[in-house]
């Protein structure tokens, strides 16, 4: 008689995971990956900021150059293109995934992080429009995966997989201060959910949590301000109840953001089409165009070069601050010149593409608030929302990023950020629809399945 067949096993209930024993251990790993995680992410951003001052303020001035002349940035953007070239060409993971195509949240594999952090310094550390979140998950995944491996030779896929999640999660909490924050993006950035989306989300915040405090302590132990590279609220001045005035503006306002956001991701996906096989002439020319963009603005305005550099970090508390001293025409043409000078990095550099649209949406708001009825309070977490919202679609992470940046503005605020922020999202989608998606476009989800664990593995 033959054989029956024997049944298929059922898949593990995600439920009962959680309940296991064995859930507790993934539980320690993940504390553990938190602290390493953050301690190197701490690392790479303070390496960063001590390029950038070395860079544009001592070696200038041991030059004799002080004031930093507005040239400066030429040949040190040309400069950062070679080795941002080399990692592209050379070495493992193309130096990181493309800005152009979104943030993307994917598996990153430990042989490519000399790549990965070669392009984010060089990158970050002199000059160009890309900010360090993208680098950061990328380098947290990889890290992740490389101390489970150490532990646990034979770690089974999904214990990979969740703890690359962690790993993640830890790193952008860095640079957003916030679990929280970071939870949300990765979530939503991913598409996880499901009864799945607690085995990544439970370990995610213990990494997340252990290492906000592990950062946190580091700037108090090293006494070296971290304040040059993790973001801090807002201050705006209080808003009150929201108008049906200004509920038009902010449906403008998005579809605005919609309108200019567009042609900056075809500009840089057209660059990325350009790159390969031609880095090493590629990139170097898009480093000068960007400096050539910052000394434009600062022989137009009078202002400083460096205002159109960088991601906008640390610079946008600076900005709002100083909202109110700088003329319509001096915030217009760093709204167009940083918006180019963001294109063509995102097409040929490596880095995250966030903090660039946060800056130019609260620039944007600075400009709008000359409208009638449209206090800067309300216009500039209006600003960030929509242009996050615009570039990365990702609604809820805008929402909730915008708001909480800019909670002095006062709750009343919030409503008009929503509002804002879904008519550019669907406003983006529809421009998408109508003239033909960029290339790459869909992308920006294509981690979903990078980061979904197997039903069938073992935690």
């Amino acid at each position: 008689m033959p054989d029956e067949a024997s049944p298929p096993t059922p898949p593990t209930d995600p439920a009962a995971i959680l309940r296991s024993r064995n859930f507790v251990v993934v539980l320690v790993f993940a504390a553990v990956i938190g602290i390493v995680v953050s301690l190197l992410g701490w690392a790479f951003l303070e390496l960063v900021h001590q390029i950038q001052v070395w860079v544009f303020t001592d070696l200038p001035s041991g030059f004799g150059l002080d004031p930093v002349p507005s040239w400066w940035a030429l040949p040190i953007c040309t400069l950062a293109g070679l080795p941002v070239a080399y990692a592209i060409a050379w070495l493992p993971g193309n130096g990181g995934h493309v800005p152009a195509k979104g943030l993307q949240v994917e598996s990153t594999q430990p042989n490519m992080v000399p790549g990965v952090a070669l392009a984010a310094l060089a990158t970050l550390g002199l000059g160009l429009v890309l900010g360090p979140e993208a680098p950061l998950i990328a380098i947290g995944g990889a890290v992740a995966v490389y101390t489970v491996k150490l532990a646990k030779r034979d770690a089974p896929p999904t214990l990979l997989l969740v703890l690359g999640a962690a790993g993640a999660f830890a790193a952008i909490s860095v640079i957003f201060g916030s679990p929280i924050i970071g939870a949300v993006l990765i979530i939503e950035a991913t598409g996880l959910g499901g009864p799945t989306l607690p085995l990544i989300l439970i370990p995610g915040l213990i990494a997340g949590g252990v290492g906000s405090l592990v950062f946190i302590g580091m700037g108090h132990w090293t006494g070296l301000s971290t304040s040059a590279y993790s973001l801090s609220p807002l201050q705006l001045p209080s808003f009150g109840n929201p108008t049906i005035g200004q509920v038009f503006w902010a449906i403008a306002l998005g579809i605005a953001a919609a309108l200019i956001t567009y042609p900056i991701r075809k500009i840089g996906l057209r660059i990325a089409d350009l790159a390969p096989q031609r880095e090493f002439v590629v990139v170097p020319i898009a480093g000068f165009a960007v400096a050539g963009l910052a000394f434009a603005f600062a022989q137009i305005t009078s202002q400083s070069a460096e205002t159109v550099l960088f991601s906008g970090q640390d610079a946008l508390g600076t900005l709002v601050k100083d909202a109110g001293t700088l003329s319509l025409g001096t915030v217009l043409w760093l709204a167009l010149l940083k918006s180019l000078a963001w294109s063509v990095s995102l097409g040929s550099f490596r880095g995250g593409p966030t903090f660039p649209a946060m800056f130019i949406g609260a620039t944007g708001g600075i400009a709008a608030s000359h409208l009638p009825g449209l206090p800067s309070s309300a216009a500039i977490p209006i600003g960030i929302g929509t242009m996050m919202v615009a570039f990365l679609r990702l609604p809820l992470t805008s929402i909730i990023l915008s708001t909480l940046l800019c909670a002095s503005a006062g709750v009343g605020v919030g409503p008009l950020v929503i509002v804002g922020v879904i008519t550019a999202h669907l406003a983006t989608l529809a421009l998408e629809g109508r003239l033909g998606g960029p290339s790459g476009a869909a992308d920006d989800q294509s981690a979903a399945a990078a980061t979904q664990p197997d039903p069938d593995g073992n935690a």
